[in-house]
């Protein structure tokens, strides 16, 4: 049975080569500005949603026209970013899996907010992950198989105080029931030997970290 898959475009940075990432039958959420940049790539989202307060009139205008259905909201008034409104969103379609495109950049309390995201999908029993030119994040509390997706280094760092029971399998520097606390750098920099390897938890979230540079 296929996966079910939301890919949501946010704000944050953003290059055509991440249209690429799209396959048939994901459901396509642009959320402010990156519904604008789906629309100027050829690209008509299910669903637009924001404030777009980063876009002009004449842009806004031209992402209403090319999506499917859009959720406006007032800038002024609003209590969630319009990357959690993305994420609201996608939660009701019950995907199995959720990606995040244009969720980090120049920002850095939205860049962490849109990180610590990822733990409300989870709460949801969903998969999530955040990707970028030089990066492709994603978070586990329990059990996790990492890809080999062309990114050299991959890193652990925990989102908890302290992540007990940690075993890797399939990494140049494996682990067994380790413990990794908050602000400590053991799990920086690994490497996979084969395709994928294996990360276990017994308690506590950590982010797994796949970087270029």
């Amino acid at each position: 049975m296929s996966q079910k898959r939301v890919v949501i475009f946010s704000g944050g940075e953003l290059h055509p080569q991440y249209i690429e990432e799209i396959q048939p039958g994901d459901f396509i959420i642009g959320a402010d500005k990156g519904a604008l940049f789906l629309t100027q790539h050829g690209i008509k989202p299910d669903l637009a949603v924001g404030d777009f307060d980063s876009i002009s009139t004449q842009e806004l205008e031209h992402v209403r026209m090319e999506s499917r259905k859009i959720v406006e909201c007032d800038p002024v008034d609003k209590d969630l970013t319009d990357t959690e409104l993305a994420f609201k969103m996608a939660f009701r379609e019950q995907p199995d899996f959720i990606l995040l495109i244009g969720g980090t950049g120049t920002r850095m309390d939205h860049t962490l907010a849109n990180i610590q995201m990822l733990n409300r999908a989870l709460q949801h029993h969903i998969a999530c992950a955040i990707m970028d030119q030089n990066n492709y994040i994603t978070l586990t509390g329990s059990k996790i198989e990492v890809l080999d997706r062309g990114y050299k280094y991959i890193s652990l760092l925990p989102i908890t105080l302290e992540v007990t029971g940690i075993t890797l399998e399939g990494f140049q520097y494996p682990l067994e029931n380790a413990t990794l606390k908050m602000g400590e750098s053991l799990g920086i920099s690994n490497a996979l030997l084969e395709s994928f390897g294996i990360v276990t938890v017994e308690d506590g979230l950590l982010l797994i970290i796949q970087s270029r540079d």
